[in-house]
């Protein structure tokens, strides 16, 4: 029999909760509520509070060079009155570094080096408790000999595109040696960091210029190749790489930059006719997307835009922004004609409008521009805390007050993500492995008892509706006085809460959100 009682989890004040009754009581009318079993439970949303939850939230941004003073850098908020620092905002590390950084001879390996650079910016980030991210770029023409010098010696072919700079070196994708030498490389890193506590992402295609996925080259660039063998070599390469990184990297989201030239060895252009298909073939095999260029309008352009709308709630979507405001780029050319010079945040502004219209769920803080995002953009800071990504809560929760051992009860919930982004559970990685569960926690606080509602799919909850559940269940535990709790628990992982609920109220260490007592009988 429903009990017309209910109650509010979270610091409200009276008034504030008088209020709810009236609305509570409204809505009882509503949405089949007259039929729900036991007291209803409102938790108390949250949405200021940071959360660090995967593929999810602000991206910090690291190098190979293993310099992480910038982690600790404090800015001063006008907003706030008080400095800061930037990575108490982040959820990931991204380290964006060359293979030799990671590989420097053959079969040495630097992220196992305790000396290392690369190994003291990935404990860095590790102590802070940052997962990593990586993107390893092998295209010497901008930055020098981001390939091995081992794996030229070997016999790889190469071009270098500037007689001037001979060490600017940048392998042929398809030659077997090369190949040879990178998947040893990606074989002995995923041993590593196929693990998604120590892995947020991998940006895993790494090829052409910067790493970016554009202005890829296959043949010597004089040769005048016809253009069905590059299309050919550039479809062929994608399929070897991308099986390359989904067989080593099964349980961590691998990337690709989505973009109207992808692979292709141009940077600019209209867009090429295979990009869309070659795009959703990585997609299909189980990436997800990111993308470079946001704010950047001539280069995020209207294919760009289409494409991430067609993916939306299908395939979660990395921002990094395409202009760096520190010096280096003339972003106040852009064709926009929205960016002032001396004025950084019109581009943060610029970025966080393309990251809203993409319902993005992960914005980055560059090396160099993460300044202007805390002085003079604060406030974008914090709207994409609160409205970005993903954001979930149980908005309602039956549950009995008291029953029989051994006896069956319904319980029904109600969530809600309240972030633009959506809770990419459906991806193959994680293979649906978050779900909705209950547990009944003794005096002391231990787990008795878990109920996982195989049922509940926290993918398909968005911002615009909120979806329901019942789930009937046996309470098959020795009489006393236990209390509910609930959380999004990993099942892959003994289930243990995994994700961090956006709500306030009496959260235990591990996680579990504790609702009502139940009295066993």
């Amino acid at each position: 029999m429903k009990k017309l009682n209910y109650r509010i989890i979270g610091s409200k004040t009276l008034a504030a909760a008088l209020c709810l009754l009236v609305f509570a009581c409204k809505k009882n009318d509503n949405e089949n509520e007259k039929q729900a079993e036991g007291t209803l439970v409102k938790p108390n949303y949250n949405r200021n509070t940071m959360f660090r939850n995967p593929l999810n939230g602000w991206v910090m941004y690291g190098s190979g060079t293993g310099n992480v003073s910038h982690w600790d850098t404090e800015y001063y908020v006008p907003d706030l009155g008080k400095k800061v620092k930037a990575i108490d905002y982040a959820s990931a590390c991204y380290i964006r570094t060359r293979w030799a950084n990671f590989n420097p001879s053959n079969g040495v390996y630097a992220w196992r080096d305790p000396n290392s650079a690369l190994y003291k910016m990935i404990k860095g980030a590790q102590d802070r408790g940052l997962p990593i991210a990586f993107r390893i770029v092998v295209d010497g023409r901008d930055q020098g000999l981001n390939t091995p010098q081992f794996v030229f010696d070997a016999g790889a072919q190469y071009i270098t595109e500037d007689p001037k700079f001979p060490d600017r070196r940048t392998p042929l994708p398809q030659d077997p040696i090369f190949r040879q030498h990178y998947a040893k490389f990606i074989e002995e890193l995923a041993k590593d960091f196929n693990d998604p506590k120590k892995t947020s992402f991998i940006d895993a295609y790494g090829l052409g210029k910067w790493g970016e996925a554009h202005n890829v080259i296959y043949f010597d660039p004089a040769a005048n190749t016809p253009k069905d063998k590059i299309e050919q070599a550039k479809e062929e390469v994608m399929d070897w790489i991308s099986d390359l990184y989904v067989k080593n990297f099964s349980k961590v989201p691998l990337a690709i930059n989505y973009h109207r030239v992808v692979g292709d060895p141009v940077s600019w252009g209209s867009a090429n006719p295979n990009s869309d298909r070659l795009l959703t073939k990585l997609i299909n095999k189980g990436y997800i997307l990111r993308q470079d260029a946001f704010g950047m309008t001539d280069y995020y352009q209207s294919w760009e835009k289409a494409f991430a709308k067609t993916w939306n709630f299908k395939r979660p979507i990395l921002m990094e922004g395409g202009w760096i405001t520190s010096g280096t780029h003339r972003y106040w050319t852009d064709p926009s004609g929205k960016y002032r010079e001396g004025h950084p945040e019109d581009v943060r502004k610029g970025e966080f409008d393309s990251s809203l219209e993409a319902a993005v769920n992960m914005m980055d803080f560059r090396v160099g521009d993460t300044e202007s995002w805390f002085t003079k953009s604060f406030t974008l800071v914090q709207r994409f805390i609160s409205e970005g990504g993903y954001r979930l809560y149980p908005e309602r929760v039956y549950v009995p007050e008291k029953m029989n051992a051994n006896s069956e009860t319904t319980i029904t919930h109600r969530w809600r993500n309240m972030g633009w982004g959506y809770f990419p559970n459906n991806i193959p990685q994680w293979n649906y492995k978050y779900k909705v569960a209950f547990a009944l926690l003794d005096a002391s606080g231990a787990v008795k008892k878990i109920i996982v509602d195989k049922d509940s799919e926290p993918s398909t909850w968005l911002k615009s509706s909120a979806t329901n559940y019942e789930l009937k269940t046996k309470v098959d535990i020795p009489a006393g006085t236990y209390t509910w709790a609930v959380a999004i628990v990993d099942t892959t992982n003994d289930n243990k809460p995994g994700i961090r609920l956006a709500v306030n109220g009496d959260i235990t260490t591990e996680g579990w959100l504790k609702l009502i007592n139940i009295q066993v009988q």
